[in-house]
């Protein structure tokens, strides 16, 4: 019988994982070490920064783990056609899954045309390469009201995106149980939430799943497995 942590089986938990190596500064063997980790620990995704993607599809193409990727990133401040383009490019190389940013500042100046615009410009793209690539939009939850994180959830689903996503993980805070909660609340089963920025524990984990993630982005996937192997009964 497989152990269990909080009623969690190890695979339960590393489906739930995008591992990421998405900072500035991580270097070309940091990418390769990391899709590695993906491959071993076979987690939900590996989500790289969109120089990255060739070489990521490159380690994983015979596996069953998808390559991420983000678009807009970090500020969702780039043109709409700027992120048609990379969305387009990305999956040429070999993405399946896009995490795309979207326009925070036309979000808070109460542009949503705009916004909802942005987003389904990014799906259509997507879904113009490949019908199944999975669409994620980041919202920046730190930077928004509540009322704002509930308008940008309705305008992601009208925008035809598969998933919600809380942070990019390079604000002044990531994802919050209150904010994931709200998240799910107002999508529902139809969309699904991706907890992000700060998901650095096992508990933490279990704990966005609880209120309602199905996904949670971690640049330390095999840390968090390791902790589960030492807890787990």
């Amino acid at each position: 019988m497989s152990k269990t942590y909080r009623g969690l089986t190890r695979t339960q938990i590393a489906k739930t994982l995008d591992h990421s190596v998405l900072k500035p500064n991580a270097s070309y063997t940091d990418v390769t070490v990391g899709a590695k980790v993906a491959l071993d620990e076979d987690v939900a995704s590996y989500c790289i920064r969109p120089m990255d993607v060739a070489v990521a599809h490159e380690v994983l193409k015979q596996s069953e783990v998808p390559v991420c990727t983000v678009i807009g990133f970090p500020h969702g401040s780039t043109t709409t056609a700027t992120k048609v383009f990379e969305t387009q490019e990305a999956i040429s190389l070999g993405a399946t899954e896009i995490d795309m940013v979207l326009n925070v500042s036309a979000l808070i100046s109460g542009d949503l045309d705009f916004v909802e615009a942005d987003i389904a410009a990014v799906v259509s793209a997507a879904r113009e390469s490949r019908e199944s690539i999975i669409v994620k939009v980041i919202f920046e939850t730190a930077l928004l009201t509540n009322e704002q994180i509930i308008t940008a959830c309705k305008l992601t689903e009208a925008g035809g995106a598969d998933s919600v996503k809380t942070s990019t993980g390079f604000a002044t805070a990531g994802a919050t149980l209150e904010h994931v909660a709200m998240m799910k609340s107002c999508v529902g089963d139809r969309l699904k939430v991706k907890a992000s920025g700060g998901v650095r524990t096992l508990d933490q984990v279990v704990d966005f799943i609880e209120a309602g993630a199905s996904r949670c982005g971690t640049s330390i996937a095999a840390e968090i497995l390791a902790e589960f192997d030492s807890k787990a009964v």
